[in-house]
């Protein structure tokens, strides 16, 4: 039975979604690593807001996790790299709390320009220093962004009402969106000179940790103001102190800190009187707590009944079509069928070729797919998963390679893939006829044989008599022979002939094949 751990505060109507699922579930917030350790062990899937972290050895521990699903954008508290190696699934909810977090931003700016939190904790205490608070107006200034995605297209959105000229650094955004957007692309570098307000909005990633730095603050214009509501850590915090304290800049709003709850050595910022602070609130509302509560549960739910993937973060890229669905199951099959042919080789390449129509579609999950059907001989059918594929391959050392050429001869679509052992290259071909996968070629012979069941390779010296010496054997083993297709090349005096049998191969009947052929014999089992 499918059971759901949920181990951060999630809203009641997630839960009542992943509870009329019909799947277990079990609520436990709060709980350390190790308490995590202990309970994770029987669950398929995992489901977390900010509060816990997947760790390697959370995920050593999580014997049966298929899923684990982030209520939210970041996913810094899950270690990605080492999920997808397990062949765990991560997914988030990148639109669920995008307005929230912009609002947010934006209120932080205001804050900050009209020196509203200091002028109000003033008040509280009984002064009236209106002087002392005079803010700066947005209208005019040059707001900066950088990441100008989700969250960042909604802060310019907003920001531009206020007669603000935008600029941005993004290097993955097409000039096309910018322009939409009415915002001008330029380098990080002239996005800190030049803007009045810059406002943050990247993923913590390695690139972009420590991102900006006392060179980057130096860059900036003494009036300049830095807003980040995007993740802690992307900001070099002691950097921060330095500008803030000597007024390298002039103020910062910041609602993501490196350690939360903030560390004592982050405490001494809290002294600074330019600097406006919230514990993590943007995507605290209402509206969005409901949201990526709702929205991790539908999609943790179709994944564990249907198999249905959405929004995820390490599931390899490209989608299927009408036409490529069904050469996945092709695909699939003819990595398998290399891994049996190939034995105990360790494969040092595997090169993917698409020939005919096939060439011009978005092939990349028919690619993982092959992957996927290789390393199933390898750590097992269960194991392996279009996740965990790529990671694994690489892992053995296995380089993946994808070719495309719309010259096909016999067939409308193929696909062909080779594998490389040392000096030894083998060779597989199918193609899909209705929606049944087809092999029809391996190593130069050509056939056209269903890819399914138990199927015999018997390579010999092209004589006569070899078909009956090798049906008597099986009957005599009790082995049906549901098909038969022989191949020979030209100028080649080797035959190859494939048998489908309708039962298990044992070694002894191999052996017994290849005696009675004069030459040698392969079992394949594709029912594995």
């Amino acid at each position: 039975m499918t059971k759901i751990l949920v181990s951060d505060k999630l809203s009641k109507e997630g839960l009542e979604i992943l509870e009329a699922s019909g799947f277990p579930v079990v609520m436990k917030p709060g709980m350390s690593e190790d308490e995590l350790c202990k309970e994770i062990a029987d669950y398929d899937a995992l489901i977390i807001r900010s509060g816990t972290t997947v760790t390697k050895k959370v995920l050593d521990a999580a014997k049966k996790l298929k899923l684990i699903g982030r209520a939210g954008v970041g996913v810094d508290n899950v270690d990605i790299p080492y999920a997808s190696e397990k062949g765990v699934l991560v997914m988030n909810t990148p639109d669920a709390n995008t307005v929230s977090a912009a609002e947010h931003t934006v209120a932080m700016i205001m804050a900050l320009a009209r020196n509203i939190p200091f002028a109000h904790s003033s008040m509280h205490e009984g002064k009236w220093d209106r002087s002392k608070f005079t803010g700066v107006e947005l209208n005019g200034k040059t707001l900066g962004v950088i990441g100008t995605g989700r969250v960042g297209g909604e802060v310019i959105k907003r920001l531009k009402a206020f007669n603000m000229t935008v600029i941005g650094y993004d290097p993955y955004i097409p000039q096309d969106v910018a322009d939409r957007m009415g915002i001008r692309l330029t380098t990080l570098d002239e996005v800190l000179t030049a803007s009045d307000f810059i406002s943050i909005h990247t993923p913590l990633l390695p690139s972009t940790r420590g991102m900006i730095g006392l060179e980057q603050f130096k860059m900036m214009k003494p009036t300049a103001r830095l807003a980040n509501v995007a993740r802690g850590g992307i900001v070099d915090e002691e950097a921060l102190y330095t500008a803030l304290k000597e007024k390298i800049i002039a103020g910062a709003a910041f609602d993501v800190w490196c350690s939360e709850p903030l560390n004592d050595a982050e405490k001494k910022l809290l002294e600074l009187d330019n600097l406006v602070t919230t514990p993590h609130l943007g995507a605290s509302t209402t509206e969005a707590q409901e949201r990526v509560a709702v929205d991790i549960a539908h999609s943790a739910v179709k994944y564990l009944r249907d198999g249905i993937i959405t929004n995820a973060i390490n599931a390899p890229r490209g989608k299927l079509s009408p036409e490529t669905a069904p050469y996945v199951p092709l695909a699939e099959g003819l990595g398998a069928f290399l891994y049996h042919a190939n034995g105990d080789r360790p494969a040092e390449e595997m090169e993917v070729i698409y020939h005919g129509g096939l060439a011009s579609m978005d092939v990349k999950l028919l690619t993982v797919s092959a992957v996927k059907g290789f390393i199933k001989g390898i750590i097992g059918k269960e194991g392996a998963n279009l996740v965990n594929a790529m990671p694994v391959a690489k892992a053995r050392g296995m380089e993946v390679k994808e070719s495309k050429t719309e010259e096909c001869d016999e067939y409308s679509n193929l696909i062909e893939i080779k594998i490389r052992s040392g000096d030894k290259i083998s060779c597989v071909r199918g193609t899909v006829f209705g929606e049944a996968p087809r092999l029809v070629g391996y190593d130069g012979y050509a056939f056209n044989i269903s890819l399914s069941g138990h199927l015999v390779f018997l390579k010999y010296p092209d004589t006569t008599g070899v078909i009956g010496k090798l049906g008597t054997a099986f009957g005599n083993e009790g082995v049906s022979i549901m098909t038969m297709a022989v191949s020979v090349k030209e100028g080649n005096n080797q035959a190859m002939m494939v048998l489908e049998a309708d039962k298990p191969i044992t070694p002894a009947l191999i052996d017994i094949a290849a005696k009675a052929c004069n030459g040698k014999a392969k079992y394949v089992n594709l029912c594995e």
